[in-house]
């Protein structure tokens, strides 16, 4: 990553950006790209952010596509890379934590951000404090601080305390050196005003080779933050799922939730989710090997 503090063990720098040498690079055929937020898109939205977990039925679509050539899997989260790997404990998924800051990539490569990128966190988190704290006090607020970002959770505030949540999120959202993304329940602050999912798209893109008017794009997410990403793998030809709620990105597949996004995604793959054995299938009923894996079916925009 530029400007990042990559593991210097492993891997070597392309176009300033640190590339795993355990990763194929082009060759032949095209390879394609599935990129999933985690709350929300893999795992159901709940009460309480430490009992996420991916949902089986995304587990073994991950498990499904990742077995197959040229294909890669990534896990995108705002959460941090330590705590999004011990819900997703799948070795062949990359996994980009704070929205694509961290990375772990297949063999336990990992990429973070350099002291620079620190200073500044620091310098934003100090001028936000004296907010953060009142809104914390706000009754059923719950403010969680992620490392490079700060939700602020509010699904247990009642409704007559609205009033008093409102004119403070308009109040952090003027701010001008953060933006404010908006979720079921919560607001989410990173607190680099540049990075967001499509930062995380468009950094593993650059670390894989990964060239999306060649090779083939897929998004999944659930909020404000991933509508972003959505937009861009949809400009450049790319599919895009969006979970749950109504359609805010014009071209996104709308699906109601993570279930019905593993179904339309291993319809996209070109694999049946065999749900009696938990064990994803080939269309036609062989089960996905590593090497022998049938190639998706081509990617349009919806």
């Amino acid at each position: 990553m530029e400007g990042g503090r990559p593991d210097r063990r492993r891997g070597h720098r392309k176009g300033g950006v640190q590339v795993n040498p355990a990763v194929p690079t082009h060759g032949t055929g095209i390879r394609s790209l599935w990129i999933f937020d985690f709350d929300g898109t893999l795992s159901p939205v709940v009460d309480d952010r430490n009992a996420a977990r991916i949902h089986p039925m995304c587990r073994e679509l991950l498990k499904g596509i990742a077995r197959m050539p040229a294909q890669f899997v990534v896990v995108l989260s705002s959460r941090e890379i330590e705590d999004l790997s011990k819900r997703v404990p799948l070795p062949r998924v990359i996994l980009g934590g704070a929205s694509g800051l961290e990375w772990r990539l297949p063999g336990g490569h990992r990429i973070r951000p350099g002291d620079t990128f620190e200073a500044r966190r620091e310098k934003v988190r100090r001028t936000l404090d004296p907010l953060l704290a009142r809104l914390s006090h706000i009754p059923g607020v719950d403010v969680e601080d992620k490392g490079w970002s700060v939700a602020i959770h509010h699904r247990h505030v009642l409704p007559e305390v609205v009033a008093m949540l409102e004119p403070l999120l308009r109040e952090l959202e003027g701010n001008p050196d953060i933006r404010v993304f908006r979720g079921p329940a919560v607001a989410e602050v990173p607190l680099l005003r540049n990075v967001s999912k499509s930062f995380g798209v468009r950094t593993i893109c650059r670390i894989l080779g990964f060239d999306p008017s060649k090779d083939r794009i897929v998004y999944a997410g659930d909020d404000e933050n991933d509508d972003a990403a959505m937009r861009w793998v949809l400009r450049k030809g790319g599919v895009a799922f969006s979970v749950g709620g109504a359609a805010r990105v014009p071209g996104a597949r709308l699906v109601e939730n993570p279930v019905a996004l593993a179904r339309g995604v291993a319809d996209l793959a070109g694999i049946a989710l065999n749900r009696a054995k938990g064990e994803p299938m080939l269309r036609g009923g062989d089960p996905v090997r590593s090497r022998n894996a049938g190639r998706p079916k081509p990617l349009g925009v919806s």
